[in-house]
């Protein structure tokens, strides 16, 4: 019966791709054509790729979160109340009465403690979101607890800022499971895992009914969701991966957003009465990470230098065409604490006298890993071109994105281009990657961040992002997130270069699609068409 039922809805999807000659989705299903082939799981503990995040903040809600209706403001989710203790270590969350999974199941501490348990527990991808608040399989079924039915109480092995830990737990693991649901599927001790895989089972306003892997995921609509049943009974999310196709899909009319055009697909929408256009900006940085091993890139004035080569405003208006903006900290544009200064610029005569105070007045010759895809193939050819005006000669060395990040994780790459966006909405998380550097070995052990991969180390940098990380005040953490962000522009081993932005495409009567400025803030159940 199950097979059945899972043949009809793909076979229900399909019908929704397909051509049709009204040239029109269904009127109570909403369409989308993305790129999904990134997606490995549905599973909240072990979700760690982009559309798999994003299917799960529609289908969980969380402990903390960003709410459809304001996606800039961090609050309960599944939590209406939070108190702390006096030393920032425990916490007490009230949980909303009146809850209800999409099973019917009511929602208690209870599954909320489950669920971060089940994290710590199953030690997928995204653990270190949570096992950095000191917890560890050993430790917790004490430090969560769900002391009755409505009250969970967090306690933390470390002095975190409270805004920190919210926002760790309004990340995908912050999700709250249906216990009893998760727990009627498992296997040999898995807590559901492996149904979770392909399933939900959560409180969210859509409910997963199938995944197809590389053809479609289909969403039905939640009838306990707390924030009301979604406006639109159906999501279809259709694996398009050729931007071209994805734009004459959505001028025919067989779906009604396409995700993934490109600046020249976006240009030839334009004067389409049928379609509109929406710029979203993102967290996803665009940088080059210089490798401190090379003999050539450990003075801070070539890293200064090579920053005045690129010709930033130049490639914001030609192959990016509003695809991004010129972005040059490491904590995006638009958030809390960010530093928003551009202070570097096209310069060729500064970076050539930078060049000769370094030693370097004739250059030098620099391998430059990057994708074998746009935007970062005329991205790093365009380096290459500007970085030669002043002596740097560039050896681009393209591949695919898997090889080329093995050999980052290894420290064997000299300069590096490549994209990086946020694990949770906090300042910490950025800062957390960039600067820390524990162990500046080859035989590190644990998590190896971008400093470390960048084999750069600097004892007071590291020491001051511990440190914004437990500071209490917020205007203070702010003040040394923003200090922290001027010191790496400066002394740091990167080109930060572009903060991107979203381009998307939509039927003209669509409205209400949400789509914040990563894949955890995007909602389908405010649309309406």
């Amino acid at each position: 019966m199950l097979k059945a039922m899972k043949s009809a809805l793909v076979a229900l999807a399909l019908v929704a791709m397909a051509p049709s000659a009204q040239a029109a989705t269904p009127a109570d299903t909403l369409v989308i054509a993305k790129q999904i082939d990134d997606l490995i799981s549905l599973d909240p503990a072990e979700a760690y790729e982009l559309s798999g995040i994003e299917v799960l903040a529609n289908t969980y809600d969380r402990i903390m979160r960003f709410e459809p209706t304001d996606v800039t403001k961090l609050v309960g989710g599944v939590a209406e109340s939070v108190t702390v203790s006096e030393d920032g270590r425990t916490f007490t969350f009230k949980i909303r009465p009146g809850q209800k999974f999409a099973s019917g199941n009511p929602l208690t501490a209870a599954d909320a403690a489950f669920s971060l348990q089940r994290v710590i527990k199953l030690e997928k991808t995204p653990v270190f979101l949570l096992s950095q608040l000191g917890w560890t399989k050993d430790n917790i079924d004490t430090m969560v607890v769900a002391t009755d039915d409505s009250t969970l109480t967090v306690t933390i092995g470390v002095d975190f800022a409270p805004s920190l830990v919210y926002a760790l737990l309004s990340s995908v693991v912050g999700s709250v499971v249906d216990s009893k649901v998760a727990m009627e599927h498992a296997v040999d001790g898995d807590f559901g895992y492996g149904w979770l895989k392909t399933n939900s089972a959560g409180s969210g306003a859509y409910v997963i009914k199938s995944w197809t892997p590389n053809e479609a995921v289909v969403l039905e609509a939640n009838p306990n969701y707390r924030g009301g049943e979604a406006n639109l009974k159906r999501v279809i999310i259709r694996h398009v991966p050729e931007a071209s196709a994805q734009r004459l899909l959505l001028e025919k009319g067989d779906i009604d957003i396409a995700r993934n055009l490109t600046p020249d697909q976006i240009d030839a929408l334009s004067g389409n009465a049928d379609v509109k256009v929406t710029a979203i900006p993102e967290a996803l940085l665009y940088y080059v990470g210089l490798n401190q091993k090379v003999k050539e890139l450990q003075d801070p004035k070539v890293r200064q230098a090579l920053r005045h080569l690129v010709d930033y405003d130049g490639i914001a208006g030609s192959f990016f065409k509003g695809a991004a903006q010129v972005h040059q900290s490491f904590w995006a544009s638009g958030f809390w604490a960010a530093y928003d200064e551009n202070p570097y610029t096209f310069d060729v005569a500064k970076a050539k006298a930078l060049l000769a105070e370094a030693g370097y007045p004739d250059g030098f010759s620099l391998d430059l890993d990057a994708p074998n895809f746009a935007p970062f193939t005329n991205l790093a050819q365009s380096v290459q071109s500007t970085f030669a005006q002043a002596g740097i000669k560039v050896n681009i060395v393209s591949s695919e994105m898997a090889p080329m990040l093995t050999k980052y994780r290894a420290r064997e790459h000299q300069a590096l281009m490549v994209y990086w966006g946020p694990d949770y909405m906090d300042p910490h998380t950025n800062a957390d990657g960039f600067v820390t550097n524990i162990d500046n070995t080859d035989a590190a052990t644990g998590g190896k961040p971008l400093a470390w991969r960048n084999t750069w180390q600097d004892e007071a940098l590291v020491k001051a992002t511990a440190d914004a990380a437990k500071e209490r005040d917020e205007e203070k953490r702010k003040a040394a997130y923003i200090e922290l962000q001027k010191a790496v522009l400066d002394q740091g081993p990167y080109i930060i270069m572009f903060q991107s932005t979203s381009q998307r495409a939509d039927r003209a009567n669509v409205a209400g699609f949400v789509q914040g400025s990563s894949s955890d803030v995007t909602y389908y159940n405010l649309t309406t068409k």
